[in-house]
């Protein structure tokens, strides 16, 4: 067998399969049960509506044949639907929407269909730690973006390079940082986009999960963003379908029919039950959503409250189901893992800008976040 393509060497380590690997090592010794507050998976599955119009749909016959390449329509308008009404964002469902199989896949596609060899692709640093595996696919330079915390993680635009931008990612409310969009950030991607000739992608995975009263705020509603980019809308989040792999790129109708090629070639669709239960979700009640991001908000709360007494200064939390917090010099994910049997996410693997920080998930059970909580402050006092 020939060698393998140099392309799958430019991969970069998996963050989250090393960082589980850890994780269950450490859990394997002897001791207390090990409490993980570091991953990010939704505690809490879609609503009941949700899964009995999948099962609904999955009794029909003419479900399990080859399902529509781009998308049952039903499932383009009611996305639509959603960015018109809550969002304030009109899109054409035929032009301006395209089905994935969950953000992630999109996330990575996405870098394939915009850069390519010789180009640079910014990436927010800290950020999601899958972001960079499209951009090496695509042959193309990762370039960071520094999140700057004095500026509520806003990036640093004047640091950012000029020259052979393809693309520039951005996520809002940010994981890991857990701040909603800053002021006047998405009117300075547009213009850094027409300034360069690069195109925004803005991941709003965790756009309805804001705190205190705050609104959703998608990129595309800012004046001329959908002249230069797209966002990346997940169900995973929202509605707890994690395991489904359903979510959307929509916007700039050039850069989605791209990804429309692109899904053309390389698979032939999503099962319908998965999209028409999807419809349910996007046009169903919608009092789930605010009870998840209550819940989220008041362990945020606990979060807050329990660290008030540690030598952590105050975390900034203003969406997402995380927190970000500083950790004190020394405190490392091994000691936190065998004196305290507590595992975060550290900072690192999101950036070098997130050296000396940790992610925490609010996506537990009250009791996991209790028990977490009583040996974490334990180990930051």
């Amino acid at each position: 067998m020939r060698p393998r393509p140099e392309r799958l060497d430019r991969l970069p380590e998996q963050y989250f399969t090393v960082l589980l690997a850890r994780v269950a090592e450490a859990a394997r010794r002897d001791g207390a049960a090990l409490v993980d507050l570091g991953r990010g998976n939704p505690e809490v599955g879609p609503p009941p509506h949700v899964i009995e119009r999948l099962a609904e749909s999955a009794r029909e016959q003419r479900a399990h044949g080859y399902p529509p390449f781009r998308g049952i329509p039903g499932l383009r308008e009611a996305i639509a639907e959603r960015y018109r009404s809550l969002y304030g964002v009109d899109l054409d469902p035929q032009t301006e929407v395209a089905v994935l199989p969950g953000t992630k896949t999109a996330l990575v596609e996405l870098a394939v269909v915009l850069a390519e060899r010789g180009s640079r692709v910014l990436l927010p640093d800290p950020g999601y730690p899958d972001y960079p595996s499209g951009v090496a696919l695509a042959g193309a330079t990762v370039e960071p973006l520094r999140l700057d915390p004095e500026r509520g993680w806003a990036p640093r635009w004047d640091e950012a390079p000029r020259e052979d931008v393809a693309a520039v990612y951005l996520n809002y409310p940010s994981n890991p940082c857990a701040v909603a969009a800053p002021a006047g950030v998405f009117e300075s991607a547009v213009a850094f986009a027409a300034e360069t000739g690069g195109a925004v992608v803005h991941d709003f995975a965790y756009g309805d999960l804001v705190f205190d009263g705050r609104s959703p705020e998608s990129f595309l509603a800012t004046a001329n963003a959908k002249n230069v980019g797209v966002e990346m809308f997940s169900m995973s989040k929202t509605y707890g379908m994690a395991g489904w792999r359903l979510g959307f790129v929509v916007g700039n109708a050039e850069i989605v029919e791209r990804m429309e090629l692109l899904q053309d070639h390389a698979r032939a669709g999503i099962f319908v039950p998965i999209q028409e239960a999807g419809i349910a979700a996007l046009r169903g009640p919608q009092e789930s959503v605010a009870e998840r991001r209550d819940a989220y908000q008041r362990r945020r709360d606990r979060i807050l409250e329990a660290l008030a007494g540690t030598d952590v200064p105050a975390p900034v939390c203003e969406g997402t189901f995380y927190v970000w917090i500083r950790l004190p010099e020394g405190l490392t994910l091994e000691r936190l893992l065998e004196e305290y049997r507590v595992a975060v996410a550290p900072g690192d693997g999101f950036g070098a800008t997130g050296s000396g920080w940790a992610r925490l998930s609010l996506a537990v059970t009250d009791e996991q976040l209790e028990q977490g909580l009583e040996r974490l402050v334990r180990a930051l006092t």
